[in-house]
């Protein structure tokens, strides 16, 4: 198999799915997930495989890993992206939902780690982005949990850019902002650009990170947010 492939979770509906028909209009195969059908109905017009399942479980994981192997024997570009953890005033969100967010989002992302970069070292080299939030540096109230983790996720990529980045693989994060692939219109108001972003951005963002477009770009954390951060 010669053609690259591209592994991507969360891919049923939103910014995944935007950026698996991205990612194949890059002339990439595609192994998709999600926890219902869609992955499947978007994996079979787009002429890919799927596995149904959700990205906190490791077992999950692991079969999507291997439904990919299965079908073309080589993973070369990976988006790890996850739905939104419970939300709660700081102190009101329970110990069980901080450890679902931590599972939802550094532990998965630690776990596809694990799967992939022994793959990826034998290829010779890959890219991994994690999509994560334009509130991992500026956190906010609205969703803590969601900021803490995600947070540590771009630490994680730094960490993991520095361990790999001799084997030729990279890993970078994606911060988008709101995006029409949930209800946020009302938000439109806060970004410099005044509008929220339409899912096709941010999937041309994650495909540049993905591909060789990015070749000398590594442990970065790259916001697609319309100016709505404003740390220098």
């Amino acid at each position: 198999m010669t053609r690259k492939v591209a592994l991507i979770t969360g891919a049923g509906r939103g910014i995944g799915a935007a950026v698996a028909r991205e990612m194949h209009a890059r002339g990439y195969a595609l192994a998709l997930m999600s926890p219902s059908e869609n992955c499947e109905t978007l994996a079979a017009e787009l002429g890919g495989v799927a596995f149904r399942g959700v990205a906190q479980n490791a077992d999950d994981l692991k079969g999507i890993v291997d439904t990919a192997m299965q079908a073309y024997g080589r993973i070369d570009a990976v988006l790890n992206h996850t739905g939104h953890p419970p939300k709660g005033d700081l102190l009101d969100i329970t110990d069980e939902n901080w450890d679902l967010a931590n599972d939802m989002i550094v532990k998965s992302v630690v776990r596809m780690a694990r799967l992939v970069t022994p793959l990826m070292e034998a290829q010779g080299g890959g890219a991994i982005v994690n999509v994560t939030t334009y509130a991992a540096f500026e956190p906010s109230l609205w969703f803590p949990a969601s900021c803490v983790y995600r947070a540590g996720v771009s630490s994680f990529a730094k960490l993991y850019a520095d361990r790999y980045g001799p084997k030729n693989i990279r890993m970078n994060c994606l911060m988008p902002g709101f995006t029409d692939s949930l209800d946020v219109s009302k938000f439109a108001d806060l970004p410099a650009l005044k509008r929220i972003a339409r899912v096709e951005e941010q999937a041309k963002a994650a495909a540049f990170l993905l591909t060789e477009d990015s070749s000398y770009i590594t442990g970065q954390s790259l916001r697609v947010d319309g100016g709505i951060t404003r740390h220098v």
